[in-house]
């Protein structure tokens, strides 16, 4: 587990995409579990310590977790998420290149429970939410593109779902389109930073998380 920001109310961690953030029905133990150990250690507190899931990666997915140790920030955080004041960046390894440098991508997204899985349509339809995220290309190997995207609305498989409608399967996706699985079993996106005004001091926080440690990840990103 690697803490990248940590103050008297909110503490973030760089998830792996063996990590999950909350319990499921795997019996894995979550991120949530594992920093309540680590703060009562760090801290010698006795009884139960406090720590709140202000939003969630799916498993997958690396990046930034961002977490609330009182239940006062976790309760701003909370509507801070809701009204979009958290700014997400997000950075996707593809395949395919997308038809231009830079757009929006404006879906409507029905999700199917019991597939786990949503799908993207470009008219509203029943049960569906609107889906809205900006890309833009960053880098580029011989083989590979690395997107970078800014979140405008947080729906189910929202980046994943929509990059594949475009024709952009994220790497190592197997549920939405990509031919072949990653070897750690995770797919190439990152939840690269969070940028918001902290919910109890009100000054400006952002907090970035380095990308995984392989060599395509490396060879992408290194004159970012």
């Amino acid at each position: 587990m690697e803490v990248i920001y940590e103050d008297n109310h909110l503490i973030a961690v760089n998830k792996t995409c063996r990590e999950i953030v909350q319990g499921d029905k795997t019996g894995d133990t979550p991120l949530s579990d594992m920093l309540k150990a680590w703060l009562k250690e760090k801290y010698c507190k006795p009884g139960n310590v406090f720590v709140g899931v202000a939003h969630r990666l799916d498993r997958p997915v690396s990046g930034v977790v961002l977490f609330a140790k009182t239940s006062k920030a976790l309760a701003r955080l909370n509507e801070m998420f809701r009204v979009g004041e958290v700014r997400k960046t997000y950075w996707a390894i593809v395949k395919n290149a997308p038809p231009s440098e830079e757009g929006e991508l404006v879906n409507w997204l029905v999700r199917n429970e019991k597939q786990n899985k949503s799908y993207a349509y470009d008219t509203e339809r029943p049960n569906a939410k609107k889906a809205i995220l900006h890309y833009k290309v960053i880098a580029r190997s011989d083989n590979y593109t690395l997107l970078e995207i800014d979140l405008k609305t947080g729906r189910h498989h929202q980046i994943r779902c929509q990059l594949a409608n475009m024709g952009c399967p994220i790497k190592g996706d197997l549920k939405y389109g990509f031919p072949r699985s990653n070897p750690d079993g995770g797919i190439s996106l990152h939840a690269r930073s969070a940028a918001f005004i902290h919910p109890v001091s009100k000054e400006q926080v952002e907090i970035i998380a380095s990308v995984p440690a392989d060599n395509l990840w490396k060879a992408l990103t290194t004159s970012l």
